[in-house]
């Protein structure tokens, strides 16, 4: 039987929001109740882990786990956004391929980094980018972060030279980490500047890109192909604002599935996944097991919870919360206070 109670690994195409993205997993699953964990910029690519229904609650829990990335960073000039859409603002020599080389052996560890005053980060009430947009200049603290490593993948060099053009690197980072403020970071370590031209998301927790939805559809991600898409977007930026232009009717047009979007929702419909005890250990849950079906019934039907019902002993004295799992599907989750249990929400 399908259930709306969730989680989609999806595989964001580049050129469209995370937020439009989200159109084939209410189409194929017939639900609004949808929310993904981790937004990617338009002109980035890779895995959204997507909380339909019930799940939707477990959304902050995920945003929190660790996430991979493969990224092309370009040398030699920063813009405003710290991507390849914005002013520049910056120019400076290229690096050469040993400065790069130790720049990425010393980002790795717990570091400070400076958020981008383009991001959806509140000041004041006000997000950072909105003021950005106003020409409002803000202080953002700097935050802790945790590169677990930075590994050199591609480069492109000045014909004749060790100067890089362009680079390639994969990155996996804590959560919080933003891969256009590394590359701005790596790039002046060097001596030079940086921006971001292309970005592949890979890994969010114990979820992988290669059993998403729709991964079939992606190009193979390199210094190449990051170019092309980067030169595509602009082109489409162009093309969108001038049809806003010269619109002349405002009406909506009809929705009509791409041979692209029925492949991504039939994929969705059959990928779907129920929340793991693994995630649940990674969300920093303890998972406790129901006995018998009789247990799940009570615990289905909302029935007053029993210490005897779980095969584990439950330790009143933690304060994490509880995943009940039955038989290898979870049913829902028990939060505590002093010496009473109550239900968090359940899936029936």
């Amino acid at each position: 039987m399908q259930t709306n109670d969730g989680i989609v690994l999806l595989a964001k195409q580049p050129g469209v929001t995370s937020f439009s993205s989200l159109n084939n997993v209410k189409k194929s699953l017939h639900t609004t109740k949808v929310g993904h964990t981790g937004t990617l910029d338009s002109f980035a690519q890779g895995l959204l882990v997507v909380c339909t229904g019930r799940l939707t609650k477990l959304v902050s829990r995920i945003t929190e786990f660790d996430k991979s990335y493969s990224a092309v960073i370009k040398f030699g000039e920063e813009t405003d956004t710290l991507e390849f859409t914005g002013k520049v603002v910056k120019k400076a020599p290229l690096p050469s391929l040993e400065a790069l080389k130790t720049a990425l052996n010393a980002f790795t560890g717990e570091l400070l980094q400076a958020p981008p005053a383009y991001s959806a980060i509140h000041v004041d009430g006000q997000r950072a980018s909105d003021l950005a947009r106003k020409g409002i200049q803000v202080e953002i603290p700097k935050r802790k972060i945790t590169v677990f490593s930075a590994k050199l993948a591609e480069y492109e060099l000045v014909k004749g030279s060790d100067e890089v053009l362009y680079a390639r690197v994969d990155f996996s980072v804590s959560k919080g980490t933003y891969i256009r403020c590394l590359a701005r970071d790596i790039a002046d370590a060097c001596g030079s500047a940086g921006l971001l031209v292309g970005l592949l998301r890979t890994k969010v927790g114990n979820f992988i890109l290669d059993e998403a939805a729709g991964v079939s559809l992606l190009e193979e991600f390199s210094i190449a192909s990051a170019k092309k898409n980067a030169e595509d977007f602009l082109k489409n930026q162009k093309e969108e604002a001038k049809k806003t232009s010269d619109a002349v009717s405002k009406t909506k047009t009809p929705y009509v599935p791409t041979e692209q979007d029925i492949l991504i929702q039939t994929e969705i419909k059959s990928k779907i996944q129920q929340f793991s005890e693994e995630t649940s250990t990674l969300c920093g849950f303890e998972n406790l097991h129901l006995k018998t079906a009789q247990n799940l019934s009570d615990f289905k039907n909302g029935k007053k919870i029993l210490f005897s019902n779980f095969k584990e002993e439950i330790n009143l004295s933690d304060t994490k919360d509880l995943a009940i799992f039955f038989e290898g599907n979870f049913c829902g989750l028990l939060e505590h206070s002093g010496k009473k249990l109550s239900y968090k929400f359940v899936i029936a």
